[in-house]
């Protein structure tokens, strides 16, 4: 069952009590990241045994500018001014960072199409506790990364680190609002 959007209590019970019958229940809900939909679930008065009994995985994305394929080349970017950036520059340790300088492929830009980065949360038991407890964003989100979830930034990080968008792709488009 595909619900487009979870916008308010009413239709988010209904996909919730979709769910607990056994269907497969696609929705979108506008948040910066993964954790933030739990508690925007619960902001809605969804019940949080609810949430905890229906929710299975959420994944939060980003389209960030693609690097152009034609024009890319290497980005002398300093470890000072990564380090300036609040990243530790030993991440890109055998990495060519890369920018494009313009071309007519892409008119001019340095940038040709998009690519998506990905944050996948999977509901982990330890996850369900939390959110019947009503833990917060911030507490869900340093348990999801402890219990491997990697974040919008670092994968963003990481395509900058195979040189498919820029650093400063990563860094502005995957800031959280």
């Amino acid at each position: 069952m595909l619900v487009g959007e979870i916008r308010d209590r009413q239709t988010g019970e209904i996909a919730m009590t979709a769910a607990m019958t056994g269907h497969l229940v696609l929705s979108t809900l506008h948040t910066n990241d993964a954790p933030s939909t739990l508690n925007r679930l619960l902001d809605m008065e969804i019940p949080p045994f609810l949430i905890a009994a229906t929710v299975s995985l959420i994944e939060a994305q980003r389209l960030v500018r693609r690097v152009c394929k034609s024009c890319k080349q290497p980005d002398p970017i300093t470890p000072d001014e990564i380090r300036k950036l609040g990243i530790d520059p030993d991440i890109f340790k055998g990495a060519t960072l890369m920018r494009g300088k313009g071309c007519v492929e892409c008119n001019n830009t340095g940038n040709k199409g998009r690519i998506g980065i990905f944050e996948v949360l999977p509901i982990s038991p330890e996850i369900r506790r939390m959110i019947i407890g009503r833990s917060s964003t911030d507490e869900i989100r340093i348990e999801a990364v402890r219990l491997g979830m990697k974040t919008l930034r670092d994968a963003a990080l990481e395509k900058a680190r195979q040189g498919l968008i820029t650093l400063e792709a990563a860094v502005v488009e995957t800031v959280q609002d």
